[in-house]
Formats: structure tokens, C-alpha cells, sequence
């Protein structure tokens, strides 16, 4: 049953990168590039999730927090490239 419940997680997961990806070629600025590819990268974190709760391992757990830390701290610095370091 929760083999059943992580595979219709991944594919609704994937098939939200696939509406992201088909959004960033329609895109038509920087800022909505960037908030695009921030949802493709938590996307593939979040495949990862399942994944690692299959396998039962703490560290496949560590590895997609620090994945998620990682992409917040590049989302705070694209932003403040975006705005040309203004609040």
C-alpha cells in the first residue's frame, strides 16, 4: 500500500516538473525563470524523499534537507542578483 501511496507521490511530482518545464520555455522574464527552476530543484528534492523512505536510511534523509537548505540559500541569492542587492 505505501509503495502504491510513493508512486502516485512521484508521478504527481513529476509531472509537476513537466508542467514547470513547458512554463520556463514560456517565460518572459528573469524573475519567473528563477521562480521556475526553484520549482524544478525542490521537485527533484521531493522525488528524493520517497525514494529515501524506501530505503530506510538516515542519511538519504540528511542528504535531501541539506538539498533543501542548499536551494533555499541559492533562491535567497538569485533574488538578491534579481533586485541588484535593493530590499
Amino acid at each position: 500500500m505505501m509503495l502504491l501511496a510513493y508512486g502516485i507521490a512521484v508521478g504527481l511530482i513529476g509531472i509537476s516538473a513537466m508542467l514547470g518545464m513547458a512554463a520556463i520555455i514560456r517565460a518572459d522574464s528573469d524573475a519567473s525563470r528563477a521562480v521556475i527552476g526553484d520549482l524544478l530543484f525542490f521537485a527533484a528534492a521531493g522525488v528524493f524523499v520517497p525514494i529515501a523512505a524506501l530505503s530506510r536510511s538516515a542519511v538519504t534523509f540528511d542528504v535531501a534537507l541539506l538539498a533543501t537548505v542548499l536551494g533555499i540559500l541559492g533562491t535567497l541569492a538569485l533574488g538578491q542578483m534579481l533586485t541588484r542587492g535593493r530590499r
